[in-house]
């Protein structure tokens, strides 16, 4: 069994939803599980992780994973929003899954709301993480296609083309199919 993977899809494709369903599943085993979140995601209580739908649990916040190491005799690692971890915070999951045996599950984007890649997204495909795509529906009124995409918005509706990479907010945000995102994301301008 691969144990390293990255469970990837846009926002609103349970992916925190699922981590915590996979946390509850191997704590009910007694499978000893550490859940990590980066620091930079501040939208929660500074130790949970939480779903839209409700559902939470606690979670280790690290800036980075640079000093991090497993707890004696742990089985699992989980880790929530994955993109805003570093490539070399990648590179010290890839020693503990090679050198430890511990199977480490992250969750998270793979690209931003330009259609850039995260460089720890790009760090986990590169490494040869087993990719497991969460799908979703694209949230344009109407649309049935998957959501591939992330357009952002500012406060007067209009899409944000450029700033930085790491952004936080549900609201600002729309998880869109690659049409819609080409409309809207090229709407008044020149097409590609």
């Amino acid at each position: 069994m691969a144990n390293l993977h990255f469970h990837y899809g846009t926002m609103s494709s349970s992916k925190s939803a699922k981590l915590i369903i996979n946390a509850y599943n191997f704590q009910q085993n007694k499978t000893k599980t550490e859940i990590i979140k980066p620091a930079f995601d501040s939208r929660f209580a500074e130790e949970k992780i939480k779903s839209r739908i409700g559902i939470e649990c606690q979670a280790k916040n690290l800036k980075d994973l640079s000093n991090y190491m497993p707890e004696k005799d742990t089985k699992v690692i989980l880790i929530d929003e994955v993109q805003f971890f570093s490539p070399s915070d990648i590179d010290k999951l890839v020693y503990i899954a090679d050198n430890m045996g511990i199977i480490i599950m992250c969750y998270g984007l793979m690209v931003d709301s330009n259609e850039n890649i995260f460089p720890s997204s790009r760090r986990l495909i590169e490494v040869g993480a087993k990719l497991h795509r969460l799908e979703s529906n694209c949230q344009i009124q109407g649309c049935m296609n998957l959501a591939t995409h992330h357009l952002r918005f500012d406060s007067a509706g209009q899409v944000i083309r450029a700033g930085e990479q790491f952004a936080l907010g549900d609201s600002n945000f729309k998880s869109v199919c690659r049409k819609h995102f080409y409309e809207y994301y090229y709407k008044n301008q020149k097409q590609r």
